[in-house]
């Protein structure tokens, strides 16, 4: 290896602590050479890939990658938290003891960068001056230039956001290491990949891929586990997977901003990036700040509850998106963005790009197209229904490519919360929005939302596979002192945000059509939730929270069938009462649940029961 120490002088990699931490992975890992990368390197770095093979081009200002085949997805059965408390144990953590896990992770990286180069990648997960940036900062070092490419869309990207920090120490320790993929016995009993973060040394150990959450140490690893783990530890904030909006009201010059948790496959990205239906669309503007990750925090000055996205960018999922379902993703990623499509359907020939639900039918002209696995889709059988694009085929681009990113969305201040919600995909139970003015039950209700098994080994009618607050794959510490921590946060903002949950995929039980339209007219329940807190509406008390009244809801220029909106707009007691035996079992697993939760459950239940 060249002269380290020369290499980081001239990068002008300053802090004493990140050079030392360098140095020690290079000696480990036996990178050949070492980069320190900037954000200005980008260009050069997409000129490289694509010299090097690892992209190709899409037409103009847009790129194609491919994974290898085995590794396409994050891993949640080898995604470790790793700490030196066993109290840290929850039930999906998946908790390890740090003195068993960074030992087995040094020794699998041991000289497995040996010919490659090691990228330096020093990033923010925060704007910069934020309340929250002294937890932001961070150092991710890879052996992949692809996943550099993908760290400069997703996050700042630069060695001044370690460099200056008040404490030289006080940033996360990211280590990625690509591993043979080949050779890794991806899914069986000898499997060698191990997605660790070792929570309370703030150090993130990531070895045996190269494929988004597992690689992008900033997004999921950072912004996610380490971030709630330093929340909790510090008392200072949460670290949620929402996405989270504006809404601008022309008429009024308010401004509004909206947070929340879906699990997988329940609408969060269409949602944060969607547009007014056009009957509303003079009166009111949908801004995007982010679709993934949400930081929450009470400013001081104010009292009021804060939000900010530690992302810069979407790592977004391809499927299904199109020019109905969402056209600001699709225009996120036209020509000119500098955007990566991964393991999406593509034609070298015409440099086009096409997944499932991109358009009604596949491209008739299947000369030149390979699939995600660049096979030519010219030599399949007629009857090959295989998928063109992988179903976890992404997108990923800057915040700045989004046509409705608001304008504030890197400012350091970040957005006061007016309302938090929590979204799941059923097809009954769940009205079209419930609203919640009590803070345990918004927290309870969110420790219990599900979405319907997608895996037909539940084998249990009306069960939902519940997923907390959306974190279920990123739980960093005990679900009851998550709980408490989330209780704590919120419950100290002097202007609390209203809760709800919200339910888009309600059908109807005969033919099965979709009883709600969704997409850009799931603004007109978020506008009654915010006449709701403030006082402009009543709605109907229920035993599971407000609903609105059908002459509530704004639903000028739609169309929509009066027995459809009498169904979204009604609770089917019965099933509810079956759902509160179901929510007992779930919460009973968690240690240290608050009191004030199990109140909540019980206080829901025996309203349910005394209602009419």
């Amino acid at each position: 290896m060249a002269d380290l120490e020369a290499v980081l002088d001239e990068a002008g990699l300053t802090n004493p602590q990140v050079r030392e931490f360098v140095k020690e992975y290079a000696e480990l890992t036996g990178a050949e050479r070492v980069e320190v990368v900037n954000a200005s390197d980008d260009a050069r770095l997409l000129e490289e890939a694509v010299e090097a093979g690892e992209l190709e081009k899409v037409g103009e200002g847009r790129y194609y990658s491919r994974s290898y085949y085995k590794d396409t997805a994050r891993s949640e059965e080898r995604t470790i938290v790793a700490t030196s408390d066993e109290k840290d144990r929850g039930v999906y953590n998946n908790w390890r003891p740090s003195s068993e896990m960074k030992p087995q992770l040094h020794d699998l990286m041991r000289g497995a960068s040996e010919g490659k180069t090691m990228y330096v990648v020093p990033y923010l997960m925060a704007p910069a001056g934020n309340a929250l940036a002294p937890w932001a900062a961070g150092v991710e070092i890879t052996d992949t230039r692809t996943v550099v490419l993908h760290m400069i869309r997703m996050s700042r990207v630069g060695v001044q956001f370690v460099n200056d920090l008040e404490d030289p120490g006080h940033f996360v320790r990211a280590v990625h290491v690509s591993g043979d993929l080949e050779n890794l016995g991806q899914g069986t009993d000898g499997d060698k990949r191990y997605f660790v973060t070792v929570a309370d040394e703030r150090t993130i150990l990531h070895f045996g891929s190269s494929y988004g959450g597992n690689a992008l140490l900033g997004k999921i690893a950072h912004g996610l586990r380490q971030g709630a783990y330093d929340g909790w530890a510090s008392k200072k904030f949460l670290a949620e997977q929402y996405m989270l909006i504006g809404i601008h009201d022309k008429e009024t010059g308010k401004d509004y901003h909206i947070c929340g948790g879906f699990p997988s496959a329940s609408g969060k990205t269409n949602l944060a990036m969607m547009a007014a239906p056009d009957a509303l669309g003079e009166r009111y503007h949908v801004s995007f700040y982010g679709d993934d990750i949400a930081w929450l925090w009470v400013e001081e000055e104010t009292g009021k509850l804060y939000g900010m996205n530690p992302e810069y960018g979407v790592f977004g999922v391809a499927k299904d998106t199109n020019e109905t379902t969402n056209p600001n993703a699709l225009a996120s990623v036209g020509e000119g963005t500098d955007c990566i499509f991964t393991n999406v359907a593509y034609n070298p020939t015409t440099g086009e790009v096409w997944w499932e639900g991109r358009t009604k039918e596949k491209p008739a002209d299947r000369h030149g197209w390979l699939d995600w696995m660049g096979s030519p889709i010219a030599d399949r059988k007629e009857d090959d229904s295989a998928p063109w694009a992988h179903p976890n085929s992404r997108f990923t681009t800057t915040l700045a490519n989004v046509p409705n990113i608001a304008d504030d969305y890197d400012a350091p201040l970040g957005v006061p919360i007016d309302a938090i919600i929590f979204g799941g995909r059923t097809r009954d139970r769940e009205p079209l929005i419930r609203a919640i003015t009590d803070l345990a039950e918004g927290v309870y209700d969110g420790l219990t939302l599900g979405a319907e098994a997608t895996s037909a080994a539940e084998c249990k009618e009306g069960v939902l596979r519940y997923d907390p607050m959306s974190n279920r794959p990123f739980m960093a510490y005990g679900e009851g002192d998550y709980a408490q921590h989330y209780l704590d946060i919120v419950g100290a903002a002097s202007d609390q945000p209203i809760f709800a949950h919200v339910n888009w995929f309600q059908r109807d039980a005969e033919d099965g059509h979709f009883l709600w339209p969704g997409y850009r007219d799931n603004l007109r329940p978020l506008l009654w939730l915010l006449q709701l807190k403030n006082g402009e509406v009543q709605g109907r008390r229920t035993a599971v929270g407000i609903i609105p009244t059908e002459e509530e809801l704004n639903l000028e220029g739609m169309d929509i069938p009066a027995e459809d909106l009498e169904r979204i707009l009604t609770i089917d007691k019965s099933r509810w009462q079956q759902e509160m035996g179901f929510r007992e079992e779930h919460l009973a697993q968690f240690e240290r649940m608050p009191e004030a939760i199990w109140e909540a459950h019980r206080r829901v239940a025996a309203d349910l029961d005394a209602e009419d």
